[in-house]
């Protein structure tokens, strides 16, 4: 598995349909270029399915970032650092369509857990220093450094969005605020993560990941709890099991 496509695993935070769909034997369509008209000029309520899932929105569009929405980003860091653990449940949209849902786990600094329900055998543990994508079927599992992710963004104990990231574009409505980030590799290309807060509670509620490819994973959460430490036996990697 590449770092491109674990990058789209996680989107910031993080998640990844590209090696999902591969593991499905689901052939990835080519992206299809988008008009500036499809980008939403007033982001709406995120809407529900039937059973009140979050549905993920295509992000709003940004306005370029040139230093006077500052407080805005300062805003959207504070909130970030404050996030010390988080647990809920995730829909994922991924650049051929298909649905997929799960449980999330984080405690910072740098752990996450991701655990997809079924028919998908993936699971995505971070312990601090590593990340591994594990295939329960297969009882294997890739395994990168948290520092070449997008996660560590999401996992880092604090973080200032200005100085720490390459922040492109920002944007606030009466639902939403949306922040886009660029990361920029020699060997993988350029990803962007775009991330999605409530502005009514400053909640994360959205991350969409665009890899070097064009193509987009989309990850709506919900049911969020950050009251709650989760077991630290979730983050555990079994190092050996990559040899075997």
């Amino acid at each position: 598995m590449t770092l491109a496509r674990l990058a789209a695993w996680v989107g910031v935070l993080l998640i990844a349909a590209p090696v999902l769909a591969a593991a499905q034997g689901i052939p990835l369509p080519q992206p299809a270029p988008k008009s500036r008209n499809q980008a939403a000029r007033s982001a709406p309520p995120m809407p529900t399915d039937s059973a009140g899932r979050p549905i993920p929105i295509r992000p709003p569009e940004s306005v370029p970032y040139d230093g006077s929405q500052r407080a805005l980003v300062d805003r959207v860091s504070n909130y970030l650092s404050s996030l010390q653990s988080l647990t809920g449940d995730f829909v994922q949209i991924g650049p051929d369509g298909s649905r997929s849902t799960g449980k999330f786990y984080i405690q910072k600094p740098g752990r996450v857990r991701f655990e997809y329900d079924p028919p998908s055998p993936i699971d995505l543990i971070a312990d601090g220093s590593s990340v591994v994508v594990r295939d329960r079927n297969l009882a294997t599992q890739d395994l990168y450094p948290l520092s070449q992710t997008p996660l560590r963004y999401l996992l880092a104990d604090q973080i200032d969005l200005a100085r720490d990231t390459n922040l492109t574009a920002v944007s606030q409505d009466n639902a939403f605020i949306t922040v886009t980030i660029e990361e920029r590799q020699i060997l993988v290309g350029t990803h962007r993560l775009v991330l999605i807060f409530s502005a009514k509670d400053m909640q994360l509620r959205q991350w969409t990941v665009t890899d070097p490819q064009g193509y987009e994973t989309m990850v709506a959460i919900y049911n969020l709890d950050a009251s709650h430490r989760p077991d630290p036996s979730l983050f555990t990697i079994n190092y050996f099991q990559r040899f075997q």
